[in-house]
């Protein structure tokens, strides 16, 4: 009964998120206009909060090095855009980002805390000069202009990133890295004297997590058409998908996507309307998710749930 039971729920799950594929596939068809712009957004929020959760979820490292493999992927937009078809530049926007997690992740996935916090912060702020600096003095620019692509077009590139990374997410939690993962991050020391390469798989899996936010960055970046290193590397690409992962909850892995969409869509709507108040409306949200909500939005309604559950079972 109870295999039957599961059996059934998987069925629906899968039959669920094929008719939602489909309704994205198509909705360019008969949703033209506003929509697909909307929808890119709120993809290029849910790649990088569910980049973010793929690696600082179960570790516990909080990097706040998003906007730095963000902008590394828009820069590489910018210079390959009218070099390389589509497909190619915004894989290489994911490569170069994740390579440089690699050296990044090298150098400073030994450190812990605090520590590993500001390191990455300070990586956004470092790169994002550095930037500036060989504009400003060397091709005597501020910015650059980046190849003009359609919205569909774009929408489609960001919907095929957003499976991949999905399908990414499911099979490495299920798999012995995602094992290893988790062991790391209830307990790095016993994890290293049961022979994980703690560092290694730190490693492999922040740059995993930073092809998919290049990658994002360099579609987007087509969008915007004319970038520069404050565009790119805005702090804010760091900060956000943090708050969307937790307040949309972090333990699972639809979490994070209900977090970004719900705070994507009401980012649209507060800048067109209280353009002055939104980081701060933003900021008190972050706040009582803290301390209402630990486990997300999705901790919440499941605590609900088994609050109800086991009420209706104590009348029966």
């Amino acid at each position: 009964m109870n295999i039957t039971r599961v059996t059934s729920k998987k069925s629906f799950s899968l039959g669920l998120i094929g008719i939602i594929l489909v309704l994205l596939a198509t909705l360019p068809l008969y949703a033209a206009g506003y929509t697909p712009i909307l929808l890119t957004s709120i993809f290029m929020y849910i790649i990088l909060s569910v980049s973010w959760t793929l690696f600082s979820g179960p570790t516990g490292y909080m990097s706040l090095a998003t906007a730095a493999f963000f902008g590394v992927g828009i820069y590489t937009a910018a210079f390959l855009g009218e070099l390389l078809p589509l497909p190619v530049f915004i894989a290489a926007g994911g490569l170069v980002s994740a390579i440089v997690a690699l050296l990044v992740g090298a150098l400073t996935l030994r450190l812990r805390g605090i520590y590993f916090a500001i390191f990455t912060f300070g990586l956004v702020m470092l790169i994002s000069q550095l930037l500036m600096f060989w504009e400003l003095h060397f091709t005597g620019t501020r910015g650059r202009f980046v190849i003009v692509i359609d919205y569909n077009t774009i929408y489609y590139a960001m919907l095929v990133i957003f499976v991949v990374l999905m399908l990414t997410a499911y099979f490495i939690r299920r798999s012995r890295w995602g094992l290893a993962l988790q062991s790391i991050g209830e307990n790095e020391e016993a994890a290293a004297h049961i022979g994980i390469n703690v560092t290694w798989v730190k490693v492999i899996h922040f740059a995993v997590s930073a092809f998919f936010i290049g990658a994002a960055g360099a579609t987007i970046a087509t969008r915007w058409t004319y970038i520069d290193p404050g565009i790119a590397f805005n702090p804010l690409f760091s900060f956000l998908p943090v708050l969307m992962a937790i307040f949309g909850g972090i333990g699972q892995l639809y979490g994070p996507v209900i977090g970004a969409i719900i705070f994507a869509y009401l980012q649209e709507i507060l800048i067109t309307r209280f353009s002055e108040l939104y980081m701060l409306i933003f900021g008190l949200i972050l706040v009582v998710a803290i301390l209402y909500m630990p486990n997300g939005l999705v901790g919440l309604i499941q605590k609900w749930w088994t609050g109800g559950l086991r009420r209706k079972h104590a009348d029966t």
